[in-house]
């Protein structure tokens, strides 16, 4: 018997988006989490966000992972992350002030990079100054992993060592302050100060490092339960998303390998959430789109609003052709369907079945991101049911046109719903 499986049940287990982002990833770690010994977040930085109600209580996340919730499991920051110490200090102690412990239960990749101010300069003022703006949250994050790429990377390890780290941030900050001063006239960074102020966060997060490598291959093979927790979604995935609309990493199950440095065949079983239609914040394509009061209805009865940004999200139909392409390329063993209980007061419902591009009708999603802004959706309509889910307790709870949507999603896609979110609460969720 494999280590990662016992009894035939799966004792490791992703979660994704299969959409672009804001899928409700959030709660269905936190549920997850309550059987989890280890909850892994491999991937992206502090501009995600993961919204977990408990009790009536919302928590936002952004660089701990949604585990941290739940006394018995370890929180795991991989080295696939990249890390704003000043965010992470801020996320701790603003949990504890919310009587949430935070202390061993919490682990940060010492391989990990650093998101340095330099950075966040960088991400404001290019893409405040671009032609082609991408809609970043001018978090830092993308320069930080293009500077990772091209090996001028700072990594958490290296806060620890003072000479070393003195040294090469003297001279990265020299090369960024003649950059960033040519392209556009920004004052210079000192490089003392932020040597003081990082060696200061350092200290404090430093009960907080150590080998999350050994840790999270080692907690699998001795049959731990080990969940990986995605961030963003994946049509925002650097490499397979709607480039260059896209996040600065693998935010689909693809990045768990480098992301963790778990081998691909330790990761049994794949769960992607989408919600029961589609939004997207920031910049890029989105063919479903619905600029009308039908989209404002869906923004406002499900209260899309960006968890790190508080920007409006835009909101359209479920769309069946970048859907089919995330389940593919996760590999995806079941969905979990959120936020059907948006769609309560709704006459009809449409799911884009595919594309018309140029005369053409196209079943899977263009390379190019601007052909895809040009592709009109083909749409099957369904009737509403216009009735309350949120009281639902299981499938059969569920209204017989509710359910009807939710067998077509599962035919259409080739992959079982296997959970079902009608409220924000942990308690609103049908499990099948």
């Amino acid at each position: 018997m494999i280590p990662w499986a016992k009894n035939g049940r799966p004792r490791t287990t992703c979660v994704v988006g299969v959409q672009w982002g804001d899928e409700g990833k959030g709660k269905i770690v936190d549920l997850l989490s309550a059987k989890a010994d280890v909850v892994v977040r491999f991937q992206g930085g502090g501009n995600a966000g993961h919204t977990v109600v408990v009790g009536g209580e919302k928590f936002v996340l952004h660089l701990v992972p949604s585990g941290i919730l739940h006394r018995g499991s370890t929180s795991v920051i991989a080295n696939g992350v990249v890390v704003d110490p000043v965010q992470l200090v801020e996320e701790i102690e603003h949990l504890r002030g919310r009587g949430v412990n935070v202390g061993r239960n919490l682990l940060v990749s010492e391989r990990a990079h650093v998101v340095m101010p330099y950075h966040k300069l960088q991400d404001e003022l290019s893409e405040g100054n671009g032609e082609r703006k991408l809609g970043t949250t001018r978090r830092g994050i993308g320069p930080c992993y293009a500077d990772k790429a091209a090996r001028k990377g700072i990594r958490i390890a290296d806060l620890y060592k003072p000479d070393r780290f003195r040294q090469g941030l003297a001279a990265l900050v020299e090369e960024k302050n003649r950059v960033l001063g040519a392209l556009y006239g920004a004052p210079p960074l000192e490089a003392e100060k932020i040597f003081n102020d990082y060696r200061g966060y350092a200290e404090k997060i430093r009960p907080f490092v150590g080998d999350a490598l050994e840790f999270v291959n080692a907690a699998i093979d001795r049959g731990k339960r080990v969940l990986f927790e995605g961030a963003q979604g994946s049509l925002l995935d650097i490499d397979f998303g709607t480039y260059p609309y896209v996040t600065s990493s693998n935010s689909d199950a693809c990045g768990i390998p480098a992301g963790a440095g778990v081998p691909p065949k330790k990761v049994r079983q794949i769960l992607g959430v989408a919600k029961a239609y589609c939004t997207r914040v920031g910049e890029g394509p989105f063919p479903t789109e619905l600029n009308d009061d039908i989209g404002e209805r869906l923004r406002s009865a499900g209260r899309e609003y960006g968890s790190t940004t508080g920007r409006p999200r835009r909101c359209g139909w479920f769309d069946a052709v970048t859907s089919r392409h995330a389940v593919m390329i996760n590999g995806i063993d079941g969905l979990v369907i959120t936020k059907l209980d948006v769609l309560d007061t709704f006459d009809r419902i449409r799911v884009c079945m595919a594309y018309r591009l140029d005369g053409r009708r196209v079943g899977k999603v263009p390379v190019d991101s601007q052909d895809l802004a040009r592709c009109v959706p083909v749409y099957e309509t369904f009737p509403g049911w216009n009735a309350d889910t949120s009281q639902a307790k299981s499938f059969s709870d569920l209204p017989r046109a509710a359910r009807r949507y939710l067998t077509f999603l599962e035919r259409t896609l080739g992959v079982p719903v296997v959970m079902i979110s009608v409220g924000t609460d942990r308690e609103k969720t049908i499990r099948r």
